[in-house]
């Protein structure tokens, strides 16, 4: 093998290695839906936790920042009903819900079915039903299960897929969609 063939295999390998870094550090790009998200004031969410009675309406992001306080609220909002269990809860899940009300042109409260569920309490409901899944989504604070008293199930599932963000699940017979901060895909 010759020297300058030698160097310019080093040299194709050490670029094709610094473009594999720079697409593995690059930043991920935020879809249409949340990247259109006001960028100064307030976005605000309402809830209603459907078994515990809660409510709760929280401006849980100010001028370019999350708010701690209103993340702490929403984390115990959406805990583990069953073992009062709480986990904290994927920020972007809140942005999803914040463009999806606006999508929907509602102020109405979302009613909360199910946030986060302990793995106990997802594996105890895998047993029980058949839509829930082995490794749920709600067991890493990424997924919510909601509806609107304003809103039928079919519009909440449509206006969800709209937005190409995350995981959509159309529930018709038990009243309710899924959405979660994974990658996108539906049923």
């Amino acid at each position: 093998m010759r020297h300058g063939d030698e160097t310019g295999r080093r040299r194709v390998l050490k670029m094709g290695l610094a473009g594999a870094a720079a697409l593995l550090t690059a930043p991920v790009l935020p879809t249409p839906a949340l990247a259109a998200l006001p960028k100064r004031g307030a976005r605000a969410l309402s809830f209603h936790h459907l078994h515990t009675g809660e409510n709760l309406r929280v401006d849980y992001w100010v001028d370019g920042d999350y708010v701690p306080g209103a993340l702490g609220e929403l984390n115990h909002l959406l805990r583990d009903f069953r073992t009062h269990k709480e986990i904290a809860i994927d920020p972007k899940l809140f942005d999803l819900l914040y463009a999806l009300r606006g999508k929907l042109d509602t102020a109405s409260p979302f009613r909360i079915i199910s946030g986060y569920r302990s793995p106990a309490t997802n594996a105890m409901l895998h047993r029980t039903s058949s839509g829930v899944a082995t490794h749920s989504l709600h067991m890493d604070g990424m997924a919510i299960d909601i509806s609107l008293a304003d809103r039928g199930t079919a519009a909440v599932y449509r206006a969800a897929r709209s937005l190409k963000v995350g995981g959509v699940g159309y529930y018709p017979k038990s009243g309710f969609v899924h959405v979660d901060t994974g990658r996108v895909r539906y049923w």
